[in-house]
């Protein structure tokens, strides 16, 4: 049963009666920080490869790389993540660990959706921009942006979705245990996310309500993620139709 208690009580780790308030907290913390990390230079990447890059080999070659990054499965980036900053540079099991590798995890799929969407803005409207005296930054950003922003925001919500329920990347960089603290903003402190904890309990199922926790935790992961949708995506709308004058 989802209740307040099960929403905001720690789990416990044998006992039954446990639930999932730490997990839940960061699993939005971790989707902010990698959010921060991959949207400006995701979307500034697509921005540069559709309004600025000329057409070439270096171009072609960085549009192959980008959907070759794109096929890697995440459990290798898992790895690699593991690799970089839990051993290299000794941050250990930590959401800055984990939320830096989701940044990478998302970045190849916020590139290419981004330069598709400004690709399909008519060129019409950055020649009449340009005809009324706008410089080619104002061109992009109050002409060229606005109109590609129903498919930019389809690729936020595509990245955000996939990052809510990412476990593999999570359990080799953010682990399997979270803060003893319900709100703890703390980087470096444990990150496992409700996504991680809900495989947890499947697999190791310790506590005695383990049935209990998952079809909870199950049932929480998926609203959150048509939470964060209709979050996103219904604003960007209203703001869009008001502009453009659309119904």
């Amino acid at each position: 049963m989802i209740d307040w208690t099960f929403l905001t009580t720690k789990p416990k780790a044998v006992a039954a009666g446990g639930g999932i308030g730490p997990q839940l907290f960061n699993s939005f913390y971790i989707l902010l920080l990698s959010l921060l990390v991959s949207v400006p230079v995701g979307m500034g990447a697509g921005i540069y490869m559709a309004e600025y890059a000329r057409p070439g080999h270096f171009t072609e070659a960085v549009r192959l790389a980008t959907e070759a990054l794109a096929t890697v499965p995440s459990i290798v980036l898992g790895l690699f993540g593991m690799l970089l900053f839990v051993n290299y540079f000794r941050l250990g099991f930590t959401i800055l660990g984990g939320a830096l590798t989701l940044g990478l995890l998302n970045l190849p799929l916020l590139v290419r959706v981004t330069e598709e969407a400004i690709r399909q803005v008519p060129d019409a409207y950055r020649e009449g921009a340009l005809a009324l005296g706008a410089t080619p930054f104002q061109v992009v950003t109050r002409t060229v942006l606005p109109a590609a922003l129903p498919g930019l925001v389809t690729g936020l919500t595509l990245v955000a979705g996939r990052a809510l329920g990412e476990t593999a990347v999570l359990i080799f960089t953010a682990g399997t245990s979270a803060s003893r603290h319900l709100f703890d903003l703390n980087p470096l402190a444990g990150g496992g996310t409700l996504a991680v904890h809900l495989w947890a309990t499947f697999s190791q199922p310790v506590v005695p309500d383990a049935a209990r926790i998952e079809a909870g935790a199950a049932a929480v992961l998926l609203l959150m993620v048509l939470f964060f949708n209709l979050a996103v995506s219904l604003p960007a709308q209203i703001w869009y139709r008001r502009r453009t004058g659309k119904r």
